[in-house]
């Protein structure tokens, strides 16, 4: 099964692999990668984009919930700490905001949010925010 989506959630990806998918493929690189998606399903092989795969991956190396056997768990490439500092930060707040509320200094705060950004592959607060409301870390 070949899932064609426009959605890139953590959670959606472990739901559609648990159900049984071997392809992911954006709605967004489709024009770019449909045929090939599905000639690798066809031959049995899995087939998902860059970026997924790189979900993937980061779940099973790092053991995160997202991916564990432990359906109970919320998908999550994030530690706990990390999550609560994504939920405080597509909140609107700061940095030094989310220090003094997690009782860190501005420095590590600042640190954190790096790593996330880093891990999550995003360029801008706006990104860390649709991503914090896509995996129900915060709601809109």
């Amino acid at each position: 099964m070949l899932i064609l989506t426009m959605h890139e959630s953590d959670l959606l990806i472990r739901e559609v692999l648990d159900a049984g998918a071997r392809g992911y493929l954006l709605k967004s690189d489709a024009s770019r990668e449909l045929v090939a998606a599905v000639e690798a399903i066809r031959h049995n092989k899995t087939y998902f984009t860059a970026r997924v795969a790189q979900m993937v991956l980061d779940g099973y190396l790092d053991k995160k919930p997202g991916f564990a056997a432990d359906a109970g768990q919320p998908a999550s490439r994030l530690t706990p700490r990390q999550r609560e500092i994504v939920q405080l930060l597509a909140e609107g707040k700061s940095s030094k905001e989310v220090a003094v509320a997690l009782g860190l200094s501005v420095k590590t705060a600042e640190t954190h949010r790096a790593n996330i950004m880093r891990r999550l592959d995003c360029h801008s607060v706006s990104e860390l925010v649709r991503y914090a409301i896509r995996n129900r870390i915060s709601e809109a």
